[in-house]
């Protein structure tokens, strides 16, 4: 029977979002005659069609999915069989059938019927979005794939693909019969066809059939999608999927190498000449000619297709990468230009040929010979040597560039009859120039705007912090050497002896100091971020290998190309020095090189200046990351580490003797913290770099100021490499002494000391550090050293350690301080007559049962000022003289 006693009022009764299309279109025609304002013909009203959820057998039983029909004031009934489906039909209620299982008999003759069929997650789903029920032709299941186009390729057999198919259909999804840019994911069977290439040249994520059923059996998940990353990616076709490779013409260690990353990438290998073999990897810069004859179903491809595949995360096109013998360099270099795309013939052609005309063009253009003078070997710095020998080709545009990038220089210069020896340096100083701005473009065009262009295929291969991190302010750099560039090529394009050099780099040193100490200080986290990321992320590591092994680079890495910046500016100043010796004294140029010499010496000063609060700043990161519960006022702008120093306590004070304790001075403060007991738990940063454990525990944060006395106590048999600090507190009104035994060999004690002396003065602002220290003997202060690594010290540290836990655990410190002081006003009051009130009671009771568990009074109840008053007590007649 029907139950009708789960249905809403009929003034509550809401139809679904786009099920009653024939009721908003007599709604629309009704709000257009009212517009209009014709009162004089009205149609009869119609007949409403009212929108009602069955809820057929075991969906009637839960409580869950009746609540969200009510939240979302749909009318609801329950069908306990089949039998009860004609009585249920109405003409006066488009049905709505909610279904648990698929695939069961209900299911099907539901499905027989073309009756509208929803899963239990979809109603679960638009209640907790607050949404109306949406309109499926087709039974609806679930949501995950909702928004997804999905088409396939490879399958044969057609129970399978009808069978996939219905669950997509299931979950929401649409199906496509041809792939084209509305296609969301490709369901690929095999890494072959028409669909498969179109695929990837459009850069569509291709998925096994396996991503499909996974996504069926998290059916039930409300929040589940099947499109997030990390569920995708486990099913996506790797790029060697049904490949078996083999390489020719690699050293040993790429061979592995690539081996590796063929099984990473799903594929296998197998020796060279195996028939079973699919490809066949050439290193076409060496192999000249195969040792075998390739059979028509053997690929042989370049290095290039391989790299490729990764970078792209498809298996890219065979055509685009087939190894032929280049008969000349030209079109071995213009087939390496060729890009990773899979474009067709024509486009191929006219790429090719504007290849080769670019290269006749720049055969062409040689505004300089290549030939430096005698003594250049023995003026040039290191850096201006790498600069003219290794320097890569002039790049070419592979996307977005600079305008001054592509700026070409004057096809011809006026070569004075008698070449001078100051032309000669100018000469040099531009084409090395030159060349730096080239390889500022290469690194911008060829890594940089590539690694941030969006829409990449298969996503993006580094995340923009990490590009940051590695390009850092290099656009700015190459901004003004170009600048600088241009400015210099005018000046040799119009050369006069008169001419100034010197203004040049004059009137761009404020750049210079701008752009350069930013790239410079995190150079080397730069270098690090590439290894780090070449090794964890194979994409990386494929465009690396891709773009290094162009002619632009000159077959040089990505870190290689950017230690130039770091180099530049000491060749300059080696350039500008040999310019100033062949300028003549009556040159007006002779003192403006002097001046531009000095500025980029400052720049260089600058920069190293900057360079050591850079890292300043970073060691006091490091001290804040390895001390557990380090004060965040250590942070300060002003403030950089100085020295560290291992130590164990001697006294009772700052910690138990014995605990080994690690100094951080500070140019204002000591850092006191000791070795944690136990280390528990990971540091992790939000950019998802991983910290090894604290594995110090803050103690305390001393100002220098509160540091009275140094104490270098003497050397004797019982007391090694020892040392104090008395110390006054703001809070006290006596000293506090702090003893400690070096345990760092690297740094000497008398060293330290000094040190130690010479910033407590800087701070109190005393220019007699030397009075801070004073030599005392061990016994006037009972410091000694024996027998502290014995097997016995050990072990009593270990015991005093167990009893301070035990004594915690029985101590008043849990009582919080409010009980303990309503506990002794009571105690007053009792005696002076007044009657405690019942609360007081309670905790006197629970004060007395406690003391009496003790049996002793509780160390914790003794105040730190008292044990600071009891210690300065007995060290007031060694101290006395000191203050």
């Amino acid at each position: 029977m029907a139950d009708n006693a789960g249905s809403t009022s009929s003034t509550e009764r809401t139809s679904l979002a786009d099920s009653s299309i024939f009721d908003s279109k007599v709604t629309e025609t009704s709000k257009e005659n009212l517009f209009i304002g014709s009162t004089s013909y009205v149609e009869e009203e119609m007949p409403q069609i009212e929108t009602r959820v069955i809820l057929v057998q075991e969906a009637g039983k839960q409580e869950e999915l009746i609540k969200a029909l009510k939240e979302i004031k749909v009318p609801f009934v329950k069908m306990a069989s089949v039998e009860e489906f004609e009585s249920l039909d109405s003409p006066e209620f488009e049905n709505v059938f909610i279904v648990m299982n698929f695939q069961d008999a209900v299911f099907n003759e539901l499905y027989k019927n073309d009756c509208r069929v929803i899963g239990p997650p979809v109603v679960l789903n638009c209640a907790q979005k607050g949404e109306p029920l949406p309109f499926s032709c087709r039974p609806l299941y679930c949501t995950s794939m909702m928004n997804l186009t999905l088409c396939f390729t490879g399958f044969r057999k057609k129970e399978e693909l009808v069978r996939l198919v219905t669950l997509v259909h299931h979950m929401g999804g649409v199906i496509r019969k041809d792939c084209n840019s509305k296609v969301t994911h490709l369901v690929a069977n095999c890494t072959q066809g028409e669909k498969f290439r179109i695929a990837v040249s459009l850069g569509t994520p291709i998925m096994k059939p396996e991503w499909i059923y996974k996504a069926w059996e998290r059916r039930n998940e409300q929040d589940f999608c099947a499109s997030v990353d990390d569920f995708r990616n486990d099913f996506k076709v790797p790029p060697f999927q049904d490949c078996i490779l083999s390489f020719l013409g690699f050293s040993d260690e790429e061979k592995t190498n690539m081996e590796e990353m063929t099984e990473m990438q799903g594929g296998n290998y197998l020796p060279v000449g195996d028939e079973r073999c699919t490809h066949l990897v050439v290193e076409e810069n060496i192999v000249k000619e195969l040792p075998f004859e390739p059979s028509k179903k053997l690929y042989v491809v370049k290095q290039e297709w391989f790299w490729g595949s990764i970078q792209m995360d498809a298996r890219a096109g065979e055509t685009m990468y087939l190894y032929e013998k280049a008969n000349t360099p030209e079109l071995k270099k213009s087939v390496s230009l060729l890009s990773l795309n899979t474009p067709n013939s024509n486009r191929k052609r006219r790429r090719l040929k504007e290849t080769l005309a670019q290269l006749s063009r720049e055969t062409d253009m040689s505004p300089f010979p290549p030939r430096k003078r005698p003594s250049a070997e023995h003026s040039l710095s290191i850096g201006s040597l790498l600069d003219i020998s290794n320097t890569p080709e002039s790049s070419i545009n592979y996307g977005e560039t600079p305008k001054s990038c592509t700026k070409s220089s004057k096809n011809s210069t006026p070569v004075p009859s008698k070449q001078s020896a100051r032309w000669q340096v100018a000469k040099e100083l531009y084409q090395t120039e030159s060349n730096y701005v080239n390889i500022l473009a290469t690194i911008i065009q060829l890594f940089q705007v590539p690694l941030e262009e969006e829409g990449q295929r298969g996503g993006p291969i580094l995340a923009p912090e990490e590009i940051k991190t590695i390009f850092g302010s290099i656009p700015d750099i190459f901004d003004v050497h170009t600048k600088i560039k241009d400015d210099l090529e005018d000046l040799i394009v119009n050369w006069d002896e008169s001419k100034s050099i010197g203004d040049i780099f004059l009137k761009y040193s404020k750049d210079l100091v701008k752009t350069y100490p930013p790239f410079v200080n995190f150079f080397e986290m730069s270098k690090e971020t590439i290894i780090k990321c070449e090794k964890q992320k194979p994409r990386f590591h494929a465009f690396l290998k891709i773009n290094q092994a162009k002619p632009e680079c000159g077959r040089q890495s990505l870190v290689e190309l950017l230690i130039r910046p770091v180099q530049r500016l000491p060749s300059v100043a080696l350039l500008l020095n040999d310019l100033k010796k062949h300028t003549a004294e009556e040159n007006p140029d002779k003192s403006t090189l002097e001046k531009a010499i000095g500025s980029l010496k400052e720049v260089m000063t600058h920069i190293n200046e900057d360079k050591r609060k850079t890292e300043a700043q970073k060691q006091i990161f490091d001290v804040v990351y390895e001390v557990d519960g380090c004060p965040a006022n250590l942070l300060s702008s002003h403030r950089s580490l100085v020295q560290r120093v291992e130590t164990i306590s001697l006294g009772e004070h700052p910690c138990d003797r014995g605990e080994q304790v690690t100094l951080f001075l500070f140019n204002d403060c000591l850092e006191i913290a000791r070795k944690r007991h136990k280390v528990i738990g990971t540091f992790r940063s939000p950019h998802g770099h991983t910290r090894p454990p604290a594995s110090l525990k803050h103690i305390h944060l001393m100002p220098l100021s509160q540091i009275k006395k140094v104490l270098d106590i003497r050397e004797t048999e019982d007391c090694h490499n020892a040392f104090a600090l008395l110390v006054r507190p703001p809070t006290e009104q006596a000293n506090v002494l702090l003893s400690f035994q070096m345990t760092s060999e690297e740094l000497p004690k008398e060293n330290w000391l000094k040190m130690l002396c010479r910033h407590v003065a800087n701070t109190i602002c005393k220019a007699d550090a030397e009075n801070l220290m004073y030599t005392a003997d061990p016994e006037s202060f009972e410091v000694n050293t024996k027998d502290m690594d014995s097997t016995l010290s050990r072990a009593s540290r270990a015991i005093k350690k167990t009893s301070k836990k035990v004594t915690r655990a029985f101590s008043f410190s849990k009582t919080p301080k409010r009980a303990l002081r309503r506990a002794l006003m009571a105690s007053q009051s009792s005696v002076e007559g007044r009657s405690p009130s019942s609360n007081e009671k309670h905790v006197m009771s629970r004060l007395s049962s406690t003391s009496s568990l003790a049996g002793i009074p509780s160390p914790s109840l003794v105040s730190l000022p008292s044990f600071f008053e009891r210690r300065s007590h007995t060290l007031s007649r060694s101290t006395t003289h000191l203050i």
